[in-house]
């Protein structure tokens, strides 16, 4: 079978850095672009996090488009360093990249490229959403044209994890979210009701730190902010393969539980902003209009990223 066509929107950010790797090890994947946004550090930053980690994966012929630096209304929230490092990507101390971002705008790379072969392209948005949504609203032509989004973010169940009740991605601009929501185009939703289930513990990076590459290295230093995070703030010795999971979607379906549900999130100046939430019961009438898992057999999820970064080590190895 063809591998599937995707470019990944991210704001890298150590777990979107993972799953450009991840990408990069999966044969049923072709990695077609990248397309910065802020999120979880400024723009500046996870543009040259994208470049960095690509060429570190001797990948850096993919190209990188810079986007947006601010959400759509609301203000840049507070920097992700505590999570991710000052870096954006940990203890990790990768060179300056020798490549530069395309000179076209994200949301522009976007719409030329979903437009010129339509139904194609499969869009993963790792971060906020605003150069998908803002491309939307530029040019609506994407939309039949998109062959499906699939998103990291939300949590229907299983509470916020910026707030009590919002999802870090979606918080960080919930009106860029509600348009891609309500825009018609194919979603499947990947929310922390699965990804905190994905659990990459001390054990696992001990485990792949056994072959020395460079790739091994990284994972092991981008995660260690990442885990010391997780183990004072959360009570767990590891961190969630949040982004990662995505592409879950495509080298293993069949681990998810997937359920269709209409589905919204709050774009309220209150308490519950950045909220998504489903009609499980069906109370409003409405269609569903996204596919999300609410289930996935973690482990397996795990196992396989390592296998699969195991086989990227020995590839690329000192």
């Amino acid at each position: 079978m063809n591998p599937t066509r995707i470019i990944i929107d991210t704001d890298p950010g150590v777990d979107d850095a993972l799953t450009f790797l991840l990408a990069l090890a999966s044969p049923e994947i072709q990695l077609e672009a990248l397309t910065t946004v802020c999120g979880n550090i400024g723009i500046d930053k996870t543009t040259r996090n994208a470049l960095s980690v690509l060429e570190l994966a001797h990948a850096s012929h993919i190209p990188v488009a810079r986007g947006c630096a601010d959400p759509m209304l609301n203000k840049l929230g507070n920097s992700g360093d505590a999570v991710h490092g000052t870096s954006g990507i940990g203890k990790s101390n990768l060179p300056e990249p020798k490549t530069q971002p395309i000179e076209q705008h994200a949301i522009d790379y976007l719409i030329e490229r979903i437009l010129a072969e339509p139904q194609q392209i499969s869009l993963y948005t790792i971060g906020p959403m605003t150069n998908l949504a803002l491309a939307i609203r530029k040019d609506p032509r994407i939309v039949p044209a998109l062959k499906e989004v699939v998103i990291m973010g939300g949590s229907l169940r299983a509470g916020g994890n910026i707030t009590p009740q919002a999802e870090f991605n979606i918080h960080a601009d919930p009106h860029a979210a509600h348009v891609v929501f309500h825009s018609g185009i194919p979603i499947t939703l990947i929310p922390l009701d699965a990804t905190y289930k994905c659990l990459l513990t001390s054990a696992d990076i001990e485990r792949l730190n056994k072959i020395k590459s460079p790739i091994a290295r990284f994972v092991g230093d981008a995660t260690a902010i990442y885990m010391d995070f997780y183990k004072k703030y959360e009570g767990f010795d590891g961190c969630a393969l949040h982004d990662p999971l995505t592409l879950a979607v495509i080298i293993a379906p069949e681990l998810f539980t997937f359920e269709n549900h209409y589905i919204d999130v709050d774009i309220s100046t209150g308490v519950s902003m950045g909220n998504t939430f489903a009609d499980f019961m069906k109370v409003t009438k409405k269609p569903a209009n996204i596919k999300v898992a609410l289930n996935v057999r973690g482990r397996d999820f795990v196992e396989l990223f390592l296998e699969r970064m195991e086989t990227l080590s020995r590839s690329i190895a000192d």
